[in-house]
């Protein structure tokens, strides 16, 4: 490890069926969280055939937001606040669970029975802990409204937060950042401290931090030492994720799809699912049980 270095995720990758894989990079059992972030999948890259489609069935959320990011493909948002939203590559859908919500995730209807390539990145943020039980809300956000930076081959798309005098439109709860990083071959880009807490997955690619020896390669999350600024330089063309922030003062406690300050909180979530005693998304009669039950919930 260099001086800049915390620790390096190397997540597994988990068969969900269908020909679909996921990358779950946060929560490892080497970190929890990074910043805000308490949740952090690469869904694909996936060539679809004919016969194949996402259908996430509707299931709840609670004390978090969502952000879904799309590298390849298109997804159909539906919620039970009455929002269908299709998201498209570059653009953002930031869902504020709070006290609850619903949704479903799924391939457009224009999309099924033809192919399609599909990647994306699917993460949660923790709310604070006075903004838990907030009202549900939805927001997109196209591409075209995001603030993007360019230099001498680098690329910087930033999602959420601030970074490099930019500040994205996307309106958060805590300090972050969330951006999409593009490097040719080659290209540097330094990652200045401008965060408690930061850290880079490589979508695609290979990079190295200077000072560091070897280099990083797709699917690793390399946790960053607060204070040190790293210059990240790309061995090849290579996509990477920029995240972190301001880390949550209090201990986050998730189960399923839950998230929560409080672990009785999380039990009435459960209960509350069980019962059907959330709001359903319009038009959908499906839904993803509640997985079997253990005792407590596991410190995100």
């Amino acid at each position: 490890m260099s001086p800049a270095i915390e620790t390096i995720i190397v997540p597994p990758t988990r068969d969900l069926g269908d020909g679909f894989t996921v990358r779950r990079a946060l929560p490892s059992q080497h970190r929890r969280t990074v910043g805000p972030f308490v949740f952090f999948d690469q869904l694909g890259p996936i060539a679809l055939t004919a016969n194949q489609a996402l259908d996430v069935r509707p299931h709840p959320h609670i004390g978090l937001a969502t952000i879904t990011h799309l590298i390849e493909g298109s997804i159909m948002h539906r919620d039970s606040l009455g929002f269908v939203q299709a998201i498209e590559p570059g653009a953002v859908n930031w869902m504020t669970a709070g006290r609850g919500i619903v949704h479903s995730e799924r391939t457009p209807t224009a999309l099924r029975g033809v192919g399609a390539r599909l990647h994306a990145i699917q993460m949660w943020v923790a709310l604070p802990a006075a903004l838990e039980e907030t009202d549900p809300a939805f927001r997109h956000y196209p591409a075209h409204v995001l603030p993007v930076a360019e230099d001498r081959g680098a690329r910087l798309a930033l999602l959420a937060g601030i970074a490099d005098g930019m500040t994205a439109p996307v309106e958060t709860a805590s300090d972050m950042i969330l951006g999409e990083l593009t490097l040719a071959q080659g290209a540097r880009y330094a990652f200045a401290a401008e965060h408690v807490e930061r850290a880079v997955y490589v979508v695609s690619g290979a990079i190295r931090a200077e000072g560091q020896d070897g280099a990083f390669v797709q699917g690793q999350l390399v946790v960053l030492k607060p204070g040190a600024e790293v210059v990240l330089n790309a061995d090849e063309p290579s996509r990477l994720m920029l995240v972190g922030g301001e880390p949550m003062p209090e201990q986050r406690y998730l189960f399923w799809n839950f998230v929560s300050s409080r672990p009785d909180r999380i039990e009435q979530a459960k209960a509350d699912w069980r019962a059907g005693r959330f709001d359903g998304v319009a038009g959908e009669d499906e839904f993803i049980p509640l997985p079997p039950d253990v005792p407590g919930a596991k410190l995100a």
